[in-house]
C-alpha cells in the first residue's frame, strides 16, 4: 500500500503559509511507515525542533485503477477516515528555500497517524462532511469537504493519470487553516462530525 498525500488544497491554509493557490492538485507521498494505527503514541522526533499537526480527511481505495475517469472516481473509495499529515516545518522551509525535495519534512518513520475509517454509504453528503482536529481538548482546526478547492473525484482522477492506485491505498486530502506546533505530553484528536476517530499522544 501507499499513502498519497495532497497539499495545498484548502485557501485559507494556503494563505496561512503564505502559499500560492494551485491550479490542479499537488501531491507527494509517505511510505508505510509513516502509519501509525490504534492510536499508538507518537514519539516526538529529535531531527525538527518546530514539529505541526496537519489534521485531514483520509479516502481508502477499494479497487485498483489508472487514468480513472472523474465521473466513475467515486467507486474507487468505501470508506473515508481521519489522519494526521505531520510536519517538521522546519526542515520543510530548509528544503523549500534549496529548492529541494521535502521528504524528510514529511515521510518520516510515524508522520501519518490514522484512526478509524467509516463506510462511505454512512455519510448523506460526501461532499458536505464536517471535521475538526482538537489539541488538548481545544479545537485547533475546523474544516469541511465542501471548503475544499479540489473534491475526493477530482484529487482521484488527477492522481492516477501518473500512479496507478490500488486496494488499500490511502489518500490524504488536505488540510485546513490552522495547523501549528505540538510538543512532548500533548494530545490531538480527530473528529468527523462528533464521532472521535483518532487520538494521538506525543512522548
Amino acid at each position: 500500500m501507499k499513502i498519497i498525500c495532497i497539499g495545498r488544497n484548502y485557501v485559507e491554509h494556503a494563505r496561512e503559509l503564505n502559499n500560492p493557490l494551485p491550479a490542479e492538485p499537488v501531491f507527494f507521498m509517505k511510505p508505510d511507515t509513516a502509519l501509525i494505527i490504534r492510536n499508538r503514541p507518537f514519539f516526538y522526533p529529535g531531527f525538527t525542533s518546530d514539529l505541526h499537526y496537519e489534521g485531514e480527511l483520509v479516502l481508502k481505495i477499494s479497487k485498483n485503477g489508472r487514468h480513472i475517469a472523474e465521473k466513475f472516481a467515486h467507486t474507487y473509495y468505501d470508506k473515508i477516515g481521519f489522519g494526521i499529515d505531520f510536519t517538521a516545518r522546519d526542515l520543510q522551509q530548509q528544503q523549500k528555500q534549496k529548492g529541494l525535495p521535502w521528504e524528510i519534512a514529511k515521510a518520516f518513520d510515524g508522520a501519518a497517524p490514522i484512526g478509524t475509517f467509516l463506510p462511505v454509504d454512512t455519510f448523506e453528503d460526501i461532499n458536505n462532511i464536517p471535521f475538526r482536529l482538537t489539541l488538548n481538548d481545544a479545537t485547533v482546526q475546523d474544516g469541511n469537504s465542501s471548503l475544499m478547492i479540489f473534491s475526493f473525484d477530482r484529487i482521484i482522477s488527477y492522481v492516477s493519470q501518473f500512479i496507478s492506485l490500488k486496494m488499500g491505498d490511502l489518500i490524504y486530502t488536505g488540510t485546513p487553516a490552522g495547523v501549528g506546533p505540538v510538543k512532548i505530553g500533548d494530545t490531538l484528536e480527530g473528529y468527523i462530525g462528533e464521532q472521535r476517530l483518532l487520538r494521538c499522544v506525543i512522548k
